[in-house]
């Protein structure tokens, strides 16, 4: 029996593209992190190709050359995009490439990408970051996540990977805001849609969620629009575009920037990468459009904070039902606590496609606050889930209000003129607590052994800077604490990514 291959992948970039003339020149790379990109095929006459690895996975029968456009564009990006567009200089530097040229610029068999992206990831490991700028111009289903999407999480159940995706292209004018396309509705991804300069969604954005529920996209960037394009290079030189193919590579800089230079796991990187989009203030108006919203252009503004602010990670492993701390030395002022919070958790769960709208096999239910009594939290979301002392909640309002089975949940207290201080509330304990409950669907109990990232802020009311107060409190409490020294991460990659020479003589 035969059926006609309807899941077909479109790889072509909006219209309207006019080119520049201008002659680009760059140095030899060296010991740069390696970033992943399966796309259409790239052009090895390009400025920049001494910084790509180039693996061409298409019969030379076949190939045209208009294949080689889209492919090129955005690796261009993931090398040299601060280059091509000075004022989106995010600082991460420049990027070496492997490019897998898997796709032509039209329409392509889901079914042979879906073979071949497994075989690329499972043959090449070491490689952490994977952009995917390929999109299906096909709503994704209600009911059913794509067979691409749970592909790409599988693969990030397996393997320490993570996958940025477009958050595909409307093309069709006479359809207002369809829905994303395959694999955006991937859930462990990160899926990136575009905003223009201003940070207002893009005409030809297409919406989430994926299956009802999971909020995708995950975070938007500028992307060009009609206006402002995207500065690219591709086989027909420099040229402006514009598409969430081209906002996709700058999120993945940044996600390689914090994971290869920066030393993050995956989870903190992608928590990281969310809080900074979040704020203190989401836009619901537009979530479906921007997810948690605009990501900052500068790395810098992901990896500080101001000085009013005590922004601290955790990162910990999944063995138990409860995985808790109750001993979070929180700095009090005249016996109160002078702050609002706001956390963001972040794991990789493995997922049931057979399952359809009940995707995510394992739950991770985060609490956060103010101890009341040993054992019991004071959460600043009011979560009350797991609560012997709480009223019956129903799944609607948890998966509404604490984003039960959503593989991200992010909470925070509003920033108001009229915040006051918060009391203690118990006498034997002026901690703040963490709790991360763990539940199944199945019984496999796949979430055993899972990894998990959390970013927690405080924001000190008055304004006053209390982080060395709270690192001296942590060290007095047996906490270790690891302060994040950018420069000093930054040495320590360029020297351990160093080549080292021996003299044969002397061996």
């Amino acid at each position: 029996m035969t059926v006609s291959d309807f899941g077909r992948i479109d790889a072509r970039s909006l219209d309207g593209t006019r080119t520049l003339s201008s002659e680009f020149s760059i140095p030899e790379p060296t010991n740069e992190p390696v970033i992943g990109v399966i796309d259409t095929l790239f052009d090895q006459s390009s400025y920049f190709s001494s910084w790509v690895e180039y693996h061409c996975m298409i019969s030379p029968d076949l190939i045209e050359d208009e294949d080689y456009a889209h492919g090129t564009a955005v690796s261009s990006i993931l090398v040299d995009g601060p280059t091509l567009n000075e004022h989106l200089d995010d600082g991460c530097g420049r990027f070496r490439v492997r490019h897998f040229g898997v796709a032509k610029h039209a329409r392509n068999s889901s079914a042979y990408l879906m073979k071949v992206i497994r075989s690329i990831v499972e043959t090449n490991r070491d490689i952490k970051v994977w952009n995917i700028s390929l999109g299906s111009p096909l709503e994704t289903d209600q009911n059913f996540i794509s067979p691409e999407a749970a592909l790409l999480d599988e693969l990030q159940f397996l393997y320490d990977i993570i996958f940025v995706v477009s958050g595909t292209n409307n093309r069709n004018r006479h359809i207002d805001r369809p829905r994303i396309g395959s694999p955006a509705d991937s859930v462990n991804s990160v899926v990136v849609n575009a905003v223009t300069l201003a940070g207002n969604p893009v005409e030809y954005a297409r919406k989430g969620p994926a299956l009802h529920f999971f909020n995708k996209p995950d975070v938007a960037v500028f992307g060009g629009d009609s206006q402002d394009g995207m500065i690219v290079y591709s086989n027909r030189g420099r040229v402006k575009e514009l598409g969430t193919s081209f906002a996709a590579p700058w999120i993945t800089r940044k996600l390689a920037y914090l994971i290869h230079v920066m030393g993050f796991p995956r989870e903190i990187a992608k928590a990281l990468l969310l809080d900074s989009a979040a704020g203190w203030k989401i836009d619901s108006n537009n979530q479906n459009l921007i997810g948690f919203g605009v990501v900052p252009t500068k790395i810098q503004d992901i990896l500080t904070s101001p000085n009013e602010e005590i922004r601290f990670v955790v990162h910990g492993v999944v063995e138990a039902y409860e995985t808790y701390a109750y001993t979070i030395p929180v700095p009090l002022h005249k016996g109160q606590f002078p702050y609002i919070a706001k956390a963001t958790l972040c794991y990789f769960p493995k997922c049931s496609r057979s399952q359809g709208v009940d995707y995510t096999d394992t739950e991770m239910d985060i609490h956060l606050g103010r101890l009341k009594k040993e054992g019991k939290i004071k959460t600043i979301n009011n979560n009350a889930q797991g609560d012997d002392e709480a009223h019956c909640l129903f799944e609607k309002e948890v998966r509404r209000d604490y984003r039960k089975w959503d593989t991200v949940k992010h909470f925070h207290e509003e920033i108001k003129a009229r915040n006051r201080p918060r009391i203690r509330l118990s006498e034997s304990s002026p901690n703040w607590g963490i709790s991360i409950k763990t539940k199944e669907r199945l019984e496999t109990k796949s979430g055993k052994g899972l990894h998990f990232g959390v970013v927690i802020t405080l924001h000190e009311i008055t304004g006053v800077n209390r982080i060395a107060e709270f690192m001296q409190l942590c060290r007095a409490n047996n906490w270790f604490v690891n302060e994040v020294d950018i420069h000093a991460r930054i040495e320590i990659h360029e020297k351990a990514e160093a080549e080292v020479e021996f003299d044969e003589d002397e061996m």
